[in-house]
């Protein structure tokens, strides 16, 4: 190992300790990466299915005393039919795609030249609200695309629709499916009729100020258009039956 030598200004001089002498940058570089593979790590701990992930939403709500509903419910315990309305209404494609839908990024950055909500997948949205913040911008966009493919590759489909039904924002401090049926229709997630999962469902863009309990006229059209995609939905779902 090379020993530094320092030079002082009375004239003496001593061996520095190598470790201690190592540039700024490179303790910054290491910092950089453990960032970086943080959220491939704990995908792998997500893999686990009695591993209960909370997103950076939730943690801000509790760093600010301001706290949250969420009571974690596995798949099988979520009536099929909002699984398929959120798939049809959030991410059509989501049993073929690999994280990302091609397809649609195109036709979206074509016609308006941001990758806006259109083009968000189930995988997209699902690392957003595990890593990410919210807000559109380019920056998140980019972390967002190599998070959504390595999620894929980790997860299951039937996994990652059960992490994101329990960890997507509902309304204000609403966490999950089974908050959101209990807070919206006063009851548990598996008893939600076609068209409560569809008003469940077309909450999801704007869940603030969208109330699945009393939809506009607009939700109303557009629920039932999704329920109706959701009925029909047959093998588009079929990775997470």
């Amino acid at each position: 190992m090379t020993k530094l030598v320092i030079h002082k200004e009375d004239g003496t001089s001593y061996l520095a300790d190598p470790v201690r002498a190592r540039p700024w940058w490179r303790w910054l570089k290491r910092g950089l990466a453990l960032l970086v593979l943080a959220p491939f790590a704990l995908l792998l701990l997500y893999k686990l299915p009695f591993v209960h992930p909370v997103s950076t939403l939730m943690i801000k709500d509790l760093v600010t005393l301001k706290g949250y509903e969420r009571q974690w419910v596995p798949l099988e315990d979520i009536a099929p039919v909002l699984v398929n309305s959120v798939m049809m209404s959030e991410d059509g494609q989501f049993c073929s795609h690999n994280g990302i839908d091609w397809n649609q990024l195109k036709l979206v950055l074509s016609s308006d030249g941001e990758p806006s909500r259109g083009a968000s997948t189930i995988p997209m949205q699902t690392v957003k609200n595990l890593f990410l913040w919210n807000g559109r911008s380019y920056v998140r966009k980019a972390l967002e695309f190599p998070l959504a493919q390595g999620a894929s590759l980790i997860l299951s489909k039937r996994r990652m629709m059960e992490i994101y039904l329990n960890i997507v924002e509902w309304g204000d401090g609403i966490y999950g499916v089974e908050a959101a049926a209990q807070h919206y229709f006063k009851r548990p997630a598996s008893k939600l009729t076609a068209r409560q999962a569809a008003y469940l469902a077309v909450t999801l863009p704007n869940p603030i100020l969208r109330d699945a309990s009393k939809p506009s006229r607009g939700m109303v059209r557009i629920s039932r258009i999704v329920e109706n995609r959701a009925r029909q939905s047959g093998a588009y779902v079929g990775c997470v039956q």
